[in-house]
C-alpha cells in the first residue's frame, strides 16, 4: 500500500514539475505536450485507484507487483516522451522501478524491472529513427538521428544494468540477512524459555523426586508382602510404573534446560548403540518388547565425531519414544550404518507413523501426540543434535507410506575415516 501511495505522490510531483520547469507557457505553447502530461496523471490516478482496491483482498499480491512493475515503466516511458525523448533526463525514474522491484519481489524483480523498462525505452528510440513514433509536434529539437540517439541509448543501458544488478544483489543480501535476524531471534526466545523451564526443572527436581522416592520404596515394601492379593499386586505395578514416568519426565525437564557445548571426539557409535539397547532392554517399560541392533554393511568399528555422553542420552531418548510409540510386543530397531563421509545412528519403530502435521511439529517442546507424555524427550534429542550441527550432524525423520505401520528417527555424524 505505502508502494502506491509513493508512486501517486512522486508521478504528482515529477510531471508537476515537467510542466512547471519543461513546458513553461501551459497549453498556448505546448497543446500536445500538455495533454499528454494530464492524461498520464489521469491514468496514473486510476490506476493506483485500482491496486488500492485488489491490495485491500490481500490475494495475489505477488502478480499485483509485477503489474505495479509494468505500470510504472510505462509511465515513465511517457515522460520521457514528453520530456526530450532518448536524451530526457527522466530516463533516470527506470532506475527508480528497478528498486520497487527489488523491494516488492526481490532478485526476479529487479532484473524484470531492468530488462522490461530498458525494452520500453529502446522501443522508443527505435520508434523514433524508424519515425513510426513522431516527437510532439509542439517540441521542437528532438533527437531522431542514429548518432544522435546511439549515446543515451547506450549509457542507459549500461545505467539499467549496473542498477538491476546492484538492487538484485542487496535484495538478496537483505533477505538472507532477515532469514537469520529471524533465527537468531527464535534462539533468543528459545534460550530465554530454556533458561525459565530451567528454574522451574531445579523447583521441580527438589520437590517432586524426594516424596516419588518415598513413595516408591513404599511400594516395593508392600509388593514383597505376602498378604497382598493379585488384584492389589497389579496396583501396585500401576503405581510404579507412574512412579517411573514422573521420574522421567522430571529428568527431561532438567535435560531439556541444561545447556553444554559438546565436547567433540572420536566415538565407536557402534559400542555407543550397543550400550543404549543392552541398557533398554533391562528398563522398565521394555518387557513387552523386543530391541534389536542391526549394523549394516561396512558399519563395524564405524568411529564419528560427536560428544558420547550426549549422544548416548539422544539414543537413550529415541528408545525409550520408540518403545513408547510400539504396541504390546512391538518390536524396536537400533541400527548404524556407513555412507561415504557419514555415519548413521537410527532408531525404528512399530508404531502408527507420523502424519504430515505432527512431522512439522515433533521436536517442539510440550508437543505430543501421546495421551500420556509430556513431549520433552524428543525437544532435548533436538537441542542436542542442533548443538552437533556445526560438527556435522543432523536428525531427520522417516514416516511409514501409508498402510504401513512405524517410523524412523535418523541421526548422521561426521565419520573418521
Amino acid at each position: 500500500m505505502w508502494v502506491t501511495g509513493a508512486r501517486l505522490l512522486v508521478t504528482t510531483l515529477l510531471l508537476g514539475a515537467t510542466a512547471f520547469f519543461y513546458l513553461r507557457g501551459g497549453l498556448e505553447r505546448f497543446p500536445l505536450s500538455m495533454s499528454a502530461v494530464f492524461r498520464t496523471i489521469a491514468i496514473a490516478y486510476a490506476v493506483s485507484a485500482l491496486e488500492a482496491m485488489v491490495l485491500r483482498t490481500g490475494k495475489r499480491l505477488r502478480e499485483l507487483a509485477y503489474v505495479h512493475i509494468v505500470l510504472d515503466q510505462c509511465l515513465w516511458t511517457a515522460i520521457v516522451y514528453v520530456s526530450g525523448g532518448a536524451s530526457s533526463g527522466a530516463t533516470s525514474f527506470y532506475g527508480l522501478t528497478v528498486l520497487v522491484g527489488a523491494v516488492l519481489v526481490g532478485l526476479r524483480g529487479a532484473a524484470f524491472a531492468g530488462v522490461f523498462g530498458f525494452t520500453l525505452y529502446g522501443l522508443l528510440c527505435v520508434g523514433f529513427l524508424s519515425h513510426v513514433i513522431l516527437p510532439p509536434g509542439d517540441q521542437p529539437g528532438y533527437a531522431i538521428t542514429r548518432d544522435e540517439i546511439g549515446y543515451p541509448l547506450l549509457l542507459n543501458a549500461l545505467a539499467i544494468t549496473v542498477v538491476s544488478m546492484l538492487a538484485g544483489y542487496l535484495s538478496e543480501r537483505l533477505r538472507q540477512a532477515g532469514g537469520a535476524l529471524e533465527v537468531a531471534r527464535r534462539r533468543y526466545t528459545e534460550a530465554e524459555r530454556l533458561a525459565e523451564l530451567g528454574r522451574i526443572s531445579a523447583w521441580l527436581a527438589h520437590e517432586i523426586r524426594n516424596p516419588l522416592g518415598s513413595i516408591s520404596g513404599s511400594i516395593e515394601m508392600l509388593r514383597e508382602g505376602e498378604a497382598l492379593t493379585p488384584e492389589e499386586k497389579k496396583l501396585c505395578d500401576i503405581v510404579s510404573r507412574e512412579v517411573i514416568r514422573l521420574n522421567d519426565l522430571v529428568s527431561d525437564m532438567v535435560d531439556l534446560s541444561k545447556t553444554r557445548e559438546p565436547t567433540v571426539e572420536n566415538v565407536d557409535v557402534g559400542q555407543l548403540a550397543r550400550e543404549v539397547v543392552e541398557l533398554a532392554t533391562r528398563s522398565r517399560g521394555a518387557e513387552d518388547h523386543r530391541i534389536e541392533y542391526i549394523e549394516e554393511d561396512g558399519a563395524k568399528s564405524l568411529v564419528a565425531r560427536c560428544d558420547p555422553a550426549q549422544m548416548r542420552q539422544v539414543l537413550w531418548n529415541l528408545v525409550r519414544n520408540a518403545l513408547q510409540a510400539s504396541p504390546s510386543r512391538g518390536v524396536v530397531r537400533v541400527g548404524v550404518g556407513a555412507h561415504d563421509a557419514q555415519a548413521t545412528v537410527w532408531v525404528e519403530d512399530d508404531g502408527a507413523g507420523i502424519d504430515d502435521e505432527a512431522k512439522g511439529r515433533i521436536f517442539d517442546a510440550f508437543y505430543t501426540t501421546r495421551a500420556h507424555g509430556a513431549g520433552i524427550g524428543l525437544a532435548v534429542v533436538k537441542r542436542i543434535v542442533d548443538d552437533h550441527q556445526k560438527h556435522g550432524a543432523a536428525i531427520m525423520v522417516e514416516s511409514a507410506a501409508p498402510g504401513r505401520k512405524g517410523a524412523r528417527f535418523k541421526i548422521s555424524l561426521t565419520r573418521v575415516l
